[in-house]
């Protein structure tokens, strides 16, 4: 079982393409194949995408602009409890998401 990290999820959601969506199981899957393993936690995946997406919004909140900031809104669901839990709630996920169609 893959334990991952913040930099790795990090790395993982910067990856993914504008207006593509990847919901969480499906990055779970991709990180354990990527480090040869069978499955990848679902616990620590959360907890660290909630870490990223965080960061991303403190740097949003700082003025950062959105095409240099980790683009969690491409992997956490506004309808999620992972969303509910943020600190914009779901209604930033979905506003971001909008302006890319998603």
């Amino acid at each position: 079982m893959l334990i991952a990290s913040p930099k790795v999820i990090d790395e993982y959601v910067r990856g993914v393409p504008e207006g593509t969506v990847v919901n969480p199981p499906v990055l779970r899957r991709d990180l354990a194949h990527a480090h040869d393993a069978d499955v990848t936690c679902p616990v620590t995946t959360g907890i660290f995408l909630r870490v990223v997406a965080e960061a991303a919004l403190e740097q949003l909140a700082t003025g950062v602009s959105e095409d240099e900031v980790t683009p969690f809104w491409r992997v956490v669901e506004p309808k999620s409890p992972l969303a509910k839990k943020l600190s914009c709630g779901p209604e930033l996920i979905e506003e971001l998401r909008a302006r890319e169609s998603l």
